[in-house]
């Protein structure tokens, strides 16, 4: 089944190949038939009735230096293609907001791959409200007063910006710390967004466990261990990528937030667990992928695109 597949992503130039998960979509979508055509988020528009991007035919490579090549630039007509695929990088922000609600103009003919609506309704750091039994202690607030009782209660948190990524801005704050003030102002005066805190859990010494779930099924997982003397494991902020097994307990979340992923069209999905515990559900632009298929030796990738394919039939 030859789809069409629109992708919209961070310049294609920019990226890491052996890391990108993007690429790796794009890369099994070649390899599945599919004609792929690439356009960054810029170049998105609602123009008089119709969702239009400008940008070209694209053919990915694995090859460093040399991993795409580009045909004619062209405006197409989106409600033409069968799959638009969005999967450029947060910041989650009115920009990013702005294209979620331009592609949802899309439906129900053209299937966007993660869904839009709920992409816009279900960011990171709030869809794990809805289960409060499977996470740490957490409160979302911008009331100094507020952050300040949690902490006093919690005595060891993490304070961190609620539309953030990547591990930029992510703080944690012992009982001997004498810099919330100076951190929430320094946060206050950035924007007038809320603050998450969440109670600091040991176990991230042992590595911070991203799930992969495709279709609200869970595929496999990778352990991202910090650096010494650091609390964040993400990769962008050096956390090393190690192989790791699915434990019951990661089983016993997926099946809790698996229906739900699957009902709102949130077809690839990586979810950030700690010991016990879930602490983000990832549906803007999920990584992982590559590193995950490289200790399993699977095709996580053709699942994602099975799925796909599924809906489009």
């Amino acid at each position: 089944m030859a789809l069409k597949v629109a992708v919209q992503m961070d310049p294609i130039d920019k990226i890491n190949i052996d890391a990108d998960s993007t690429f790796r979509i794009m890369e099994e979508a070649q390899a599945r038939g599919h004609r792929l055509f690439y356009y960054t988020p810029d170049k998105l528009a609602f123009d008089e009735g119709r969702v239009t991007a400008r940008g070209w035919p694209v053919e990915v490579r694995r090859v460093k230096g040399d991993h795409f090549t580009l045909g004619a630039e062209e405006v197409i007509d989106l409600a033409d293609w069968d799959v638009v695929w969005l999967r450029q990088d947060p910041p989650f922000d009115m920009g990013y907001l702005t294209t979620t609600y331009v592609l949802e103009r899309l439906r129900p003919g053209t299937q966007v791959v993660n869904d839009p609506f709920w992409v816009r309704n279900y960011p990171e750091k709030l869809l794990v409200l809805n289960f409060p039994a499977l996470t740490p202690p957490t409160m979302v607030a911008r009331d100094l007063g507020a952050l300040r009782a949690f902490k006093a209660k919690h005595g060891d948190i993490i304070l961190k910006p609620l539309y953030g990524n990547g591990g930029a801005g992510v703080f944690r704050l012992d009982p001997n710390d004498r810099n919330f003030t100076a951190l929430y102002e320094l946060f206050a005066g950035i924007n007038r967004e809320p603050l998450i805190a969440q109670k600091f859990l040991p176990a991230v010494s042992a590595g911070d466990k991203r799930v992969i779930l495709v279709d609200g099924e869970p595929v496999g997982a990778i352990n991202r261990v910090p650096l010494d003397g650091e609390t964040r494991s993400n990769m962008h902020a050096g956390g090393t990528p190690m192989k790791v097994a699915l434990t019951e307990r990661d089983r016993e979340i997926c099946a809790a937030i698996g229906p739900l992923l699957r009902e709102k069209g949130q077809i690839f999905v990586g979810i950030d667990v700690i010991g016990d515990w879930l602490t983000e559900i990832n549906v803007t632009s999920p990584t992982g992928l590559q590193e995950l298929e490289r200790f399993d030796g699977g095709n996580v990738t053709a699942k994602i695109w099975e799925a796909i394919e599924r809906r489009a039939r």
